[in-house]
């Protein structure tokens, strides 16, 4: 997302947020990017300072603003990529766009990709056409020979364009050669990097040819023949004839179950590796290391000592093969079905959403809804990251977006770097959380659990609603409590808006309607698609930029493809786990030592699940750091979920801890993809930006304990009757609540908290959690002394000011 302009004529959007951000913005053969005039904020303070003088981030005030060369706040002059070519393929945008799309992709999940061109190019966005159409006519007409057959061959077109979207980027050499120009081309270190530029988005121009250098680069000969080894690879299975002792169709490869013959397990390892590299592409060294770590296990456990509990008879290696080639529990087991049914069409429904125009009006109207607020700057960051989450999904990716275009406000409000980095990495993590398009996990969730993705919606609207109150109480208390500005942000109203934009939220609402009356989730995201295409052509701008043509069609069905590359190898890959945790029986014989380490310490049965919960907590957190959100779901779920259910925990509570552990890894340090990615827009220090992420999102963390500790934290799902659900909101949200003040150290309206109100409150918030009449009548007494307690040192200290009193600064969007 470009980093600010105008709500009528920005520039088109070149990439929805699913999408790896090194992808060409409009399919692989997108040219090289030719610079464009860029939107910045015009930053007007009300006493009239000259904000060029600010430092070298400032902005020009004699610049000509060319929104306002036409009534439409289009400006005339821009390039229209979609005129240049009749594909309709933009070009990519500004070197300081591909900035950011680069930056968001080098802290999520994923790593950047190549941006093809020529033969490559064309051959990537024909098959990435192809697997798309396929995705599509499996949901109204499926393969007559079974979902395990489409799996194949949507394997079959997807592994190989990893190789040609991803490099190896195996030159160590090459990339701190990168590094030390990055540093020298900004002068300074690689935390200073980003401090400003003319935009104030934090990304610099200079940034963008070191980052996308070695992304740019074309498929050499190894890529190829990777290429060709997975698409022989992963058809096999379908070969309709005899290769040696092998082939002779799918019926045939399935009679040979358990029975493999070399040609199997030739191809079998073949593919095994494949899937090793290419996640390793796509997300780095961890999540191949932990599959080859399963792997030895599952070979070498029969070489443990028997009496330890993790031990096991032994498997041969034709046995793992088999169990991963040919086993309903491998390579293509639920995670990769979840990928190839669900994630492709939800990407694809991102791509259309954000080519036409929705990304760019959730940021605006929630700039327009809080643009005369004393804490616009910090409203608007929170409700652009929940709004975008609602078609993102992706964490990182929505805090270097949001990132792109609140920074500037935030810090002319006087926002320290680190502590908008925490708001905006909190903010952007809740994407995962936020539905109707929640993370991979929710499908992998819906499908383990044999429950509708519209349960799984409903379980997650009430946490989603709890965690940003606490985002958004902790950004009322910092403005309070750190003098923060006000600023007032130029734009429309909000009214405006929505009338003339407002049909971008037709198609999220419709996705829940046909959910509703029982359409499936498949259908839904198609009939949402194609609602959203039609609409698009509703858009009044001067050059239609965002309306959706048959060549736009064709970019956001290419861009939705390139998105799921990456999920799709991490999800076969994690058929390697869930293989071999079957085949061992690993997840009882977890589940039975995290349950004896609970046991270990008390022997009353609500301490241990309660110790058990703690536990599970710590290890999710932990096996997050290490790999993906999506794998660590999955492995979390074989291994710490069946401990839960062991204990009573109903499968939807057990199912969304595991999930929100999960999610919360990327905002848990040391490692916090979202905190990282939120320094490097804001230039802030790691460290305090990490531990201020942890504040804001510090309810999230406990909110998922009340889950499965108390029969009524079912009501924090939704699950149970009316009484029971509000029961558990009301408490959970005053416990939200008490903990934000106990983390900021002010209470709105009265003033600042002293050390004893903040360990009172904390007491308090998690006393409550315990959903039980009398720790909730302990929980509140507890909050109501330490809010007396503030009201007392308020008396004795005067009315304390609720900030500065400096004049208001004007923003212009």
């Amino acid at each position: 997302m470009p980093p600010i302009s105008s709500p009528d004529g920005s520039s088109s959007p070149v990439r929805p947020a699913h999408s790896p951000a090194g992808a060409p913005a409009t399919g692989a053969g997108s040219a090289a990017p030719r610079p464009r005039p860029s939107a910045e904020p015009t930053e007007t303070p009300a006493t009239g300072e000259d904000p060029s003088r600010d430092g070298p981030t400032g902005h020009d005030p004699n610049r000509r603003d060319p929104t306002k060369d036409d009534p439409t706040g289009h400006d005339p002059n821009r390039h229209d990529p979609s005129k240049d070519d009749p594909t309709g393929y933009d070009d990519g945008g500004s070197v300081a766009e591909r900035a950011t799309r680069d930056l968001a992709a080098q802290f999520e999940d994923e790593k950047p990709g190549r941006v093809l061109s020529g033969p490559a190019g064309l051959l990537l966005t024909a098959a990435a056409l192809a697997v798309g159409a396929l995705s599509l006519w499996q949901v109204f007409r499926p393969l007559s020979q079974g979902s395990k057959y489409y799996l194949i061959i949507f394997l079959a077109g997807v592994l190989p364009l990893v190789f040609l979207a991803y490099p190896a980027d195996l030159r160590l050499r090459a990339r701190l050669a990168a590094r030390r120009r990055r540093r020298t081309n900004n002068g300074g270190t690689d935390s200073e990097r980003t401090k400003g530029n003319g935009s104030g988005s934090g990304i610099h121009d200079t940034d963008a040819p070191v980052l996308t250098r070695l992304a740019s680069t074309t498929p050499t000969v190894t890529d190829w023949v990777l290429v060709v080894l997975a698409v022989g690879a992963c058809l096999y299975p379908v070969l309709p004839v005899p290769l040696g002792s092998g082939g002779g169709g799918y019926n045939a490869f399935l009679d040979r179950q358990g029975l493999l013959v070399p040609a199997d397990l030739a191809m079998g390892t073949i593919l095994l590796l494949l899937l090793l590299e290419a996640c390793r592409r796509t997300t780095g060294w961890i999540l191949p290391a932990v599959c080859l770590l399963f792997l030895g296990y599952g070979y070498y456990g029969g070489l443990l000592p028997q009496s330890w509990p993790v031990a096991h008879a032994g498997l041969d290696f034709s046995q793992l093969v088999d169990a991963f080639y040919n086993s309903d529990s491998g390579f293509y087991g639920t995670p990769l079905d979840v990928a190839a049914s669900y994630i492709v069409l939800f990407t694809i429904y991102g791509a259309v959403l954000e080519l036409s125009g929705a990304g760019r009006f959730f940021v605006e109207l929630s700039a327009a809804a809080f643009r005369r607020s004393r804490t616009a700057a910090g409203r608007t960051a929170v409700a652009s990251g929940f709004l975008l989450g609602t078609v993102s999904g992706s964490g990182a990716a929505t805090t270097v977006s949001i990132g792109a275009v609140t920074w500037p406000l935030l810090r002319r409000a006087g926002y320290p770097p680190e502590r908008a980095g925490g708001m905006l990495a909190a903010a952007g993590v809740g994407a995962i959380l936020s539905p109707p398009t929640l993370g991979a996990a929710a499908f992998i969730i819906a499908e383990y659990l044999g429950v509708s993705y519209l349960q799984v919606l409903g379980w997650a609207t009430v946490p989603t609603v709890l965690y940003y109150l606490g985002i958004l109480l902790s950004v009322e208390i910092d403005a309070r409590r750190s003098g923060v500005r006000p600023v007032v942000i130029d734009v429309g109203s909000p009214w405006r808006l929505l009338a003339r934009f407002g049909y971008h939220f037709a198609s999220l609402i419709a996705i829940i309607v046909f959910l509703a009356v029982g359409v499936s989730a498949t259908r839904a995201v198609v009939f949402a698609t194609l609602l959203a295409v039609a609409l698009s052509f509703l858009d009044r701008t001067k050059d239609r930029a965002y309306r959706l043509t048959p060549a736009r069609m064709v970019t956001a069905l290419v861009t939705g493809v390139r998105g799921v590359l990456a999920v799709t190898a991490v999800c076969a890959a994690a058929g390697i786990i869930t293989a071999t945790t079957t085949k061992t029986g690993l997840g009882p014989q977890a589940a039975a030592l995290l349950i004896g380490g609970a046991k270990a310490a008390t022997s009353d049965p609500t301490l241990v699940l309660v110790l058990t919960a703690l536990l599970a907590a710590v290890a999710l957190s932990l096996l997050g750091l290490a790999v993906p959100v999506t794998a660590s779901f999955v492995i979390g779920w074989v291994i710490v979920g069946p401990a839960l259910l062991d204990l009573g925990v109903s499968a939807p509570a057990a199912a969304m801890f595991v999930f929100y552990f999960a999610v919360l890894s990327e905002v848990s340090p040391p490692t916090a993809l979202a905190a990282v990615a939120a320094a490097a827009v804001t230039g802030g220090r790691l460290v305090p930006t990490m531990w201020q992420t942890l504040r804001y999102a510090l309810p999230a963390y406990l909110t998922p304990i009340a889950f499965v500790i108390t029969p009524a934290g079912l009501g924090l799902l939704g699950i149970g009757g009316v009484g029971r659900i509000a029961f558990a909101a009301v408490v959970t949200a005053l416990s939200v609540a008490v903990l934000a003040v106990a983390a900021g150290g002010w209470l709105p309206g009265v003033g600042p908290a002293g050390a004893p109100e903040r360990v009172l409150g904390a007491l308090a918030g998690v006393t409550l959690l315990w959903l039980e009449p009398v720790p909730v009548m302990v929980g509140a007494a507890l909050a109501a002394l330490a809010a007396a307690g503030v009201f007392v040192r308020r008396g004795s200290a005067g009315r304390p000011s609720s900030g500065s009193s400096a004049n208001p600064v004007e923003e212009q969007l």
